[in-house]
């Protein structure tokens, strides 16, 4: 129980202009063709021009722009990647996006460094070596994924309708790029949704059984970050200090739940978003005070603590001991309820349409969902259902 592993490897740019440096980070590997993949809305929003723009000055071939990226992403989008990066002789991958821009453009950049075609020969848990170099930078929109420092991706076989799971320190990035210039005009519902992604990704990492020293560093901070941010930014959605604290949030529960994994909450949010169709972080949003009810008599400890985190030392040291797990989760729950009047952040299952009717499809692709192994709590498909009904 003492043995564990941590992995970060990521070079972190963080700040107001780190966009600027992404020219001396593709010269250090020696490349200067990248392929930039981002998804039409936010060439709509104007960032890609923003990211061209900021480059235009340096030795970049700015020109490879891989755009039909939709919302969730699948085998066949990555198949034309693979051949876009090929045909143009790109040297290098530049990610600008949410997390299936992200998550697109990690396989991608493991298939490309492991010349596979065929997607299903690299899924699955660290079953491969290392590959060629193909230098990769992430550029994150929202504050929510952490995926610019995880080593999962998660992408959807059309064949099978399942998210298919690709777990690999080789799908680390070499840089992620920290910027709140691209989260500044981020609409609040959006920045609600992704955040509480964030705090899932941290509550869960802080709690499950793969959890670790390094990994609560890491979990705790973001969760202090959140709880003390996300609320002010509600109030004031321009200031780049309060958006660089989501953004760099986001980042540090990624970085944490990467190595210590997620639970029950991510398991089902999978499983929702496959069967329904319903945003991943408004899933999280859903789903998140529920499952901590759920696993509250195995985590009592853990959510004790992090009441603390979540409020502050006054609040932490008022409150009897036998009552700060389930004040953590009142906390949590009055957080989402104040999202959901303020910005319209859903909170039921049935504002999306679902219905007990999908409950068994959701309950057997959640059961094989990895992230259950991970739970402190066993979860059987009456604990899920259970959980669906409450949320419904």
């Amino acid at each position: 129980m003492n043995y564990f592993e941590f992995i970060n490897s990521v070079k972190i740019l963080s700040g107001e202009n780190a966009l600027n440096n992404i020219p001396y980070e593709l010269d250090f590997f020696g490349a200067n063709n990248p392929l930039i993949i981002s998804d039409r809305g936010l060439e709509k929003v104007g960032s890609v021009k923003l990211l061209i723009d900021t480059l235009k000055n340096s030795k970049l071939n700015l020109g490879n722009l891989f755009l039909d990226i939709p919302t969730d992403s699948s085998f066949s989008t990555i198949k034309s990647i693979i051949d876009f990066y090929k045909q143009n002789n790109c040297d290098s991958l530049i990610a600008l996006g949410g997390g299936s821009v992200i998550d697109t453009a990690k396989i991608a950049r493991l298939a490309l460094s492991q010349d596979k075609d065929n997607l299903e020969d690299i899924m699955g848990n660290e079953i491969i070596k290392k590959g060629k170099l193909i230098p990769f930078i992430v550029i994150p929109t929202t504050a929510g994924t952490g995926s610019e420092c995880t080593s999962v991706a998660v992408i959807k076989n059309e064949k099978t309708m399942i998210k298919m799971e690709f777990i690999s320190q080789e799908i680390l990035p070499n840089v992620a790029v920290i910027d709140p210039i691209l989260t500044k005009n981020l609409p609040l519902k959006l920045t609600a949704s992704t955040c509480i992604d964030a705090l899932s990704h941290a509550i869960e990492a802080f709690s499950g059984i793969q959890k670790n020293i390094i990994s609560d560093g890491f979990a705790i901070s973001a969760i202090k970050l959140i709880s003390q941010s996300l609320p002010l930014v509600i109030k004031d959605s321009s200031s780049l200090e309060l958006r660089n604290n989501l953004a760099v949030a986001a980042t540090l529960a990624g970085i944490s739940f990467s190595n210590s994994m997620v639970g029950v909450v991510h398991a089902i949010g999978h499983s929702i978003g496959a069967v329904c169709g319903i945003p991943h972080g408004n899933a999280m949003a859903i789903l998140l005070p529920h499952c901590m009810k759920f696993n509250l008599d195995t985590c009592e400890k853990e959510y004790a603590e992090l009441l603390l985190y979540l409020t502050n030392a006054e609040t932490f040291a008022s409150t009897p001991k036998e009552i700060r797990a389930k004040k953590a989760i009142e906390y949590v729950e009055n957080l989402i309820l104040m999202l959901n009047k303020t910005v319209g952040l859903p909170i039921k299952l049935s504002e999306y349409g679902v219905s007990e009717k999908k409950f068994d499809e959701i309950v057997n692709k959640a059961l094989n969902d990895g992230a259950v192994i991970i739970n402190k709590k066993n979860v059987t498909s009456v604990n899920i259902k259970k959980i669906l009904s409450e949320a419904l």
